[in-house]
């Protein structure tokens, strides 16, 4: 019985793992130096210390910067190593010997699985909590101005009848004027709220009203009654009143799939950005196994120009594929393109080539 893997496929896997990694370390070196550049003055105006930008910072950009390039950096990588074999004649002596071509190709399917599937549980758990440590830290010390501003009409839905309504409610104390609660079922408000002050009690975990009247519906039979002060308890909190910026990179996937199906139910607008980012999370792992296989392909063959020639390919198709990624994601958020479809595309586009490239190659 053949062996599935041999002394061969170890040689090409061997050659795609050690120029993955030392490509990916050279940029993320790269990446850092010029992240530091960048905020050093953040850094000073805050006085942080060494371990504060270290350990509550950098341990979460690397990870999300890691992630967002992986699978531009195995495609350039396959390209790079697999040039260079060709190169030297070392792809020619290997079908020389009787070894087709797509059996050739089959370390670099092995690669593909390998590397993707890594991505695939990076980005469901590991980067998303990663992400949860480097936006905590901009929103505390880079974006902290974002979201302190006073809300004016801040509506909410709780659930799939009661809404919630602030005049307007500061974030930096939990507390706003003008609250409303209506609850409505149907065409008809069956229950108002009013208080002229609401105010989060931490300990209680509830909202303290002041000034309240309540009035309750039903038919044309109509309560009316007032407080001058109670304590309420809803679905609410001050954190579901503040949108920290790029919220759902920080998700682990089952949480961003709980935030989505109740902000649904909420009928929050915008969600599409959310799905985007849940769906990116399963079409960057395939991304991998295309852009791995056209590579491979591509740059099996030898050429006059070498490994010039190839990595110049290399980085137009890269390009390319980040542009249709680009512009589908934006007719997604801006233009209610269904996200699944708009995640999918330059994999289907790219996938096509990979497919027709892959007949085309030699028996």
């Amino acid at each position: 019985m053949p062996k599935l893997i041999t002394k061969i496929d170890w040689y090409i896997l061997r050659k795609l793992i050690g120029t993955f990694i030392y490509s990916l370390a050279i940029f993320l070196l790269i990446s850092v130096v010029i992240d530091i550049t960048e905020k050093v003055d953040d850094f000073m105006s805050n006085n942080l210390s060494l371990r504060q930008i270290v350990v509550d910072y950098y341990f979460g950009f690397i990870p999300h910067i890691l992630a967002l390039l992986f699978p531009l950096f195995i495609f350039l990588s396959v390209i790079f190593f697999t040039s260079k074999m060709a190169y030297r004649s070392e792809i020619i002596a290997i079908l020389s010997a009787g070894v087709s071509f797509r059996r050739f190709l089959r370390a670099y399917w092995i690669g593909a699985f390998l590397f993707g599937g890594i991505l695939w549980l990076a980005n469901f758990w590991v980067v998303p909590n990663a992400n949860r440590i480097r936006t905590t830290f901009e929103n505390k010390y880079l974006h902290s101005h974002d979201n302190q501003n006073t809300q004016f009409d801040r509506s909410t839905r709780i659930d799939s009848f009661t809404y919630v309504t602030f005049g307007t409610y500061d974030p930096n104390y939990g507390n706003g004027s003008s609250f409303v609660l209506q609850q409505v079922k149907g065409q008809e408000v069956t229950f108002r709220m009013r208080a002229d002050r609401a105010s989060w009690d931490s300990t209680a975990k509830k909202w303290r009203l002041d000034y309240v009247t309540i009035r309750t519906m039903d038919g044309l039979k109509e309560t009316w009654q007032s407080k001058q002060d109670t304590m309420l308890k809803i679905a609410l909190t001050p954190k579901d009143l503040v949108e920290e910026k790029n919220m759902q990179e920080a998700m682990t996937t089952p949480d961003l799939r709980r935030y989505i199906q109740r902000e649904a139910i909420r009928g929050a607008e915008g969600l599409n950005t959310y799905w985007v980012e849940y769906y990116r999370r399963t079409a960057a792992a395939a991304a991998v196994v295309v852009l791995t296989l056209i590579g491979g392909i591509i740059a099996a063959k030898k050429v006059r120009g070498g490994s010039g020639l190839h990595l110049a390919v290399g980085i137009v198709i890269s390009a390319s594929y980040i542009i249709a990624l680009q512009f589908a994601t934006v007719f997604s958020v801006k233009a209610d393109l269904n996200p699944l479809i708009a995640v999918w595309i330059p994999n289907f586009i790219f996938g096509g080539l990979a497919f027709y490239l892959y007949r085309k190659a030699p028996k």
